[in-house]
């Protein structure tokens, strides 16, 4: 990229399909507040059914109208780990405002059409994205690892799976993204789509000598 056609591209604007690119970004990321955005579910010979546990950007949900998230929770008591508490997850204080701002930053781009308003809002979304599963995989470590001593049943520390499975004690322990990580993921890459056209239609409006 020669700094001509960065410059241009840049300053440039999004035209309509890039900026509808965007509103579509917005319309997923929204829909992010109702989907969860992981699960985790434990399966045991006492549990066939298993034990589900979903994961919002506000809350913890558990299966079986709730029940299930209290079950594990009793589970949890006996090997010493902490409860699964929504006040224990700093993590849905912020994000929804995380997100919402992402939305509005969005909205921005698109009204003021601005190649370098994209730009900064594709940078914040990974940041973001990078931040959040470093800091879901860090509590997953630490509710393994920081374990009651007194504790009825002596386990050694370990860490439930971030992603895939994992054998714990007698459970099998199943971890992957749900909709709303999906819905995530598809918002980002239209951002980056809208940018990729962009720089398409910016090359091609360049002088040949321009282009080269």
């Amino acid at each position: 990229m020669d700094s001509t056609t960065r410059g241009r591209f840049l300053d440039g604007t999004i035209d309509g399909r890039a900026r509808l690119m965007v509103l579509l970004a917005v319309a997923l990321l929204a829909v992010t507040y109702v989907l969860p955005l992981w699960n985790l579910t434990m399966f045991a010979p006492q549990y066939p059914d298993g034990l589900r546990l979903d994961i919002y950007s506000h809350t913890l949900e558990g299966g079986n109208n709730g029940q299930d998230v209290k079950e594990i929770n009793v589970l949890n008591h006996y090997i010493g780990m902490h409860d699964l508490v929504n006040e224990s997850f700093v993590e849905f204080q912020w994000m929804p405002f995380v997100i919402g701002a992402l939305g509005l930053l969005m909205l921005r781009a698109v009204v003021h059409g601005s190649v370098a308003a994209l730009l900064d809002v594709v940078m914040i979304f990974i940041y973001f994205g990078a931040f959040s599963t470093w800091s879901f995989g860090y509590k997953l470590y630490r509710y393994g690892h920081d374990l009651a001593p007194d504790a009825a049943i002596k386990v050694a520390p370990f860490m439930p799976p971030m992603f895939g499975y994992r054998q714990i004690a007698n459970f099998e322990v199943y971890s992957y993204p749900r909709a709303g990580t999906y819905a995530m993921v598809a918002a980002i890459l239209l951002l980056v789509a809208a940018l990729g056209w962009t720089w398409v239609r910016t090359r091609r409006a360049l002088p040949s000598a321009d282009a080269r």
